[in-house]
Parts: C-alpha cells; structure tokens; sequence
C-alpha cells in the first residue's frame, strides 16, 4: 500500500538522503554530485515554505516531491524515488499526486527544470520542452531541458 502525505519538517533529513541517491544513481561523478549538493538538500524551512509530499511504503519513505510558487509560477522544484522503487509507477503516482494539487489551487501550468535523464518521464506524464538552462559542471558543456505541463485542459 501507498500512501502520500505531507512532508514536516522532521522529514528534511530523509528526503534530502532520497535525492542524493537518486542522483546517484544516473551515474553522476561524486564530485558533481557534492557541486549539486545545496540543491539536492532540503531544509526544514524549505518544507515549511513549500508544498512537499512523501509517498510512503510499507511505513518508509521511498520518494517525493515539492511544488514552489514564486512570483506566479508553479515549479516543480523535486521529484525523487529512491533507486530500487524506479520502474515501478511510483514517480507516475507522485507526479499525479503533484498535477493534482495544483489543478486543486488553480494553476494553469507546471513549470519543470528537469535532470537530462528524466525528461523523456515527464515527456509521458504529458510535459512539453520550452527551452534549456546551461549547466555546465567540471568544463563537461550541458543543459538542463526547461519543461512545462499544461493544466487547463484546453480552457
């Protein structure tokens, strides 16, 4: 059984593990994992200021995500399973849990600046490429796809 709940600030610890080792897992040389390890890290206060849910299975935590509003725009500034649940529906179910949030507050779009190895994810969860950020690490040239998924239905 799945159950999604809303992360606290005691989760901050656990989840910012989660994200390490997803990334960790495409294979990332260590050294840019700890380059990217601010950004893989979530606080208590970024639990408490943004909109986090931790899919929980058979009592453990094994994924997340974290929808952010800034400035009118929805990003979607996480989403990590661990290793071993990957393949197995669980980002689909986050991803779901996260559209279904945001359809619920009104929100015409969720923005997304995906990882190279996850956007052909969010390309069946229905995002679309709208552009690219450079994220050049060690002098190793690469982008980021920025991704988008409409909300509206066509309204």
């Amino acid at each position: 059984m799945i159950r999604i709940r809303r992360a606290t600030s005691d989760d901050a610890a656990t989840l910012t593990a989660i994200a390490h080792a997803a990334k960790r897992h495409w294979g990332y040389p260590e050294q840019w994992i700890e380059s990217w390890s601010d950004q893989l890290t979530l606080s208590a206060a970024y639990l408490r200021k943004h909109e986090v849910h931790v899919s929980i299975v058979e009592g453990r935590p094994v994924g997340f995500y974290a929808l952010e509003q800034s400035a009118g725009r929805t990003e979607l500034g996480h989403l990590w399973v661990i290793p071993e649940m990957m393949g197995r529906g669980m980002g689909r179910r986050l991803f779901g849990h996260a559209v279904e949030r945001a359809t619920a507050a009104g929100v015409d779009a969720i923005e997304i600046l995906s990882d190279p190895n996850a956007e052909s994810f969010y390309e069946k969860m229905g995002a679309r490429r709208v552009g690219r950020v450079d994220a050049s690490v060690d002098d190793v040239v690469r982008y980021l796809p920025r991704m988008q998924i409409d909300l509206t239905g066509g309204r």
